[in-house]
């Protein structure tokens, strides 16, 4: 990376070094512009190093912009002019350029082939430098102001750069250690911005059920899961499911997380998971009873282990309070019948959400109405472009974050002129 360039007014200052700033910088840099990309942590990409568990899901392989949209619910109807001059297509297209390739996992998650986000941040740390983009790291940024002329950035007591723009990419609230703290709400209402209140929507849940911590560690590729409030089913959904030491994670459960963060302010809210979800309910019991009858002498907690993840065995177990040893001839019909039903609707109820600061993303940001996404341009202070999360976008887990930061970034960087 090059060092700050001794500039008296940049065309453009970028506040923010993760994707949706690098990705600005770079596009605009590529233009001949000067352009200085002021990060608060002592290394860009802090986050994006950290994404998909440290395999960065770069986007959604779905190049219909009005397809990606759609996961992007009441917000859609704002970014379509941002995707169709930036999408899906442009993001690979920018990466393979670049010689990055990815592989496709389920629901259309691209990923680098590497299967390291450290593949992502040195292509784009590359091109910064071919874009002769000027980096000062390590500089906390105090406040934004506009004067008649141009914008000061303030980053030290006294010291102040000034630019003719400023991109605004400082994230939002999720994971506050990587340097997202909404450190921008601040500046973004002096200038005359409404910004919406932060909350956590791609979250982890808690639950109550203290064992648990058992199955921390364990995967479902492919789980089916109801929610009920109040006894009543609310929901359900498929898709790959995490537990952890505490609860529940992994992109089904971030998904409905939001949704079941509001169902807390209701009532009780109970989440079971269907761990065979390719076979019949009838048919489980089925297999259970033959089970029985051929192999009399075996322990309960073997016969099960022939039909799920035997990590889950012990769990399942437990909560039903029977023991694992129990050889299936003494097993009464009414505990095999419950077995049954467990497999079918392993109940977990929820405690809570985990906070902001194991958040994948949160909510909240500018309103989009003060966007021209045209541009990414403010409609109130000229000059000014936000991108990224500091916009009011909810989206799902899946590589939709990201490609919300390529797109914005990438948009607000081809838009600035000298």
């Amino acid at each position: 990376m090059t060092l700050v360039k001794q500039v008296k007014v940049w065309d453009t200052i970028v506040v923010g070094g993760g994707p949706a700033g690098m990705m600005a910088a770079i596009q605009a840099g590529s233009q001949g512009l000067s352009v200085l990309l002021i990060e608060k942590n002592t290394n860009l990409g802090k986050k994006l190093l950290i994404t998909g568990g440290g395999r960065c899901n770069v986007t959604n392989n779905k190049p219909v912009v009005r397809d990606m949209l759609s996961q992007y619910k009441e917000a859609g109807k704002f970014l379509f002019s941002t995707f169709m001059q930036h999408g899906v297509a442009e993001t690979t297209e920018f990466f393979a350029e670049n010689g990055l390739k990815f592989t496709e996992e389920n629901e259309g998650r691209l990923f680098p082939i590497t299967n390291k986000a450290e593949s992502v941040f040195q292509v784009l740390k590359k091109a910064l430098a071919i874009s002769q983009v000027s980096v000062q790291t390590n500089s906390p940024v105090k406040n934004i102001t506009k004067n008649k002329n141009y914008f000061l950035v303030e980053v030290a007591k006294g010291i102040s750069h000034q630019a003719k723009s400023v991109v605004l990419a400082v994230g939002g609230t999720a994971r506050p250690e990587t340097g997202s703290a909404g450190d921008a709400w601040p500046w973004l209402r002096a200038l005359g911005h409404t910004v919406e209140k932060s909350s956590a929507t791609l979250v982890p849940l808690t639950v109550k059920e203290t064992w648990i911590a058992k199955l921390g560690g364990v995967s479902l590729p492919s789980a089916q899961i109801a929610i009920y409030c109040s006894g009543r089913k609310r929901h359900s959904a498929t898709g790959k499911l995490l537990f952890t030491h505490a609860g529940l994670s992994g992109p089904l459960i971030l998904n409905q997380s939001k949704m079941i963060g509001e169902m807390l302010l209701e009532g009780e809210v109970v989440v079971k998971i269907d761990v065979v979800p390719t076979i019949d309910a009838a048919v489980v019991q089925a297999k259970l009873l033959e089970s029985c009858l051929q192999t009399p002498n075996k322990m309960i907690k073997n016969v099960l282990a022939e039909l799920i993840k035997p990590a889950l065995v012990g769990p399942l177990l437990l909560s039903l309070r029977i023991d694992g040893d129990t050889v299936v001839h003494s097993l009464k019909a009414s505990c095999r019948k419950r077995i049954g039903l467990t497999l079918k609707a392993f109940p977990f109820t929820i405690s809570g959400l985990l906070g902001t600061d194991k958040a994948v993303a949160t909510a909240g940001g500018v309103a989009l109405k003060e966007i021209d996404f045209k541009t990414m341009q403010s409609r109130l202070v000229s000059g000014l472009y936000l991108v990224g999360d500091v916009l009011n976008i909810n989206r799902p887990s899946g590589g939709y974050s990201l490609q919300l930061c390529w797109s914005t970034g990438a948009v607000a960087g081809k838009q600035l002129k000298k």
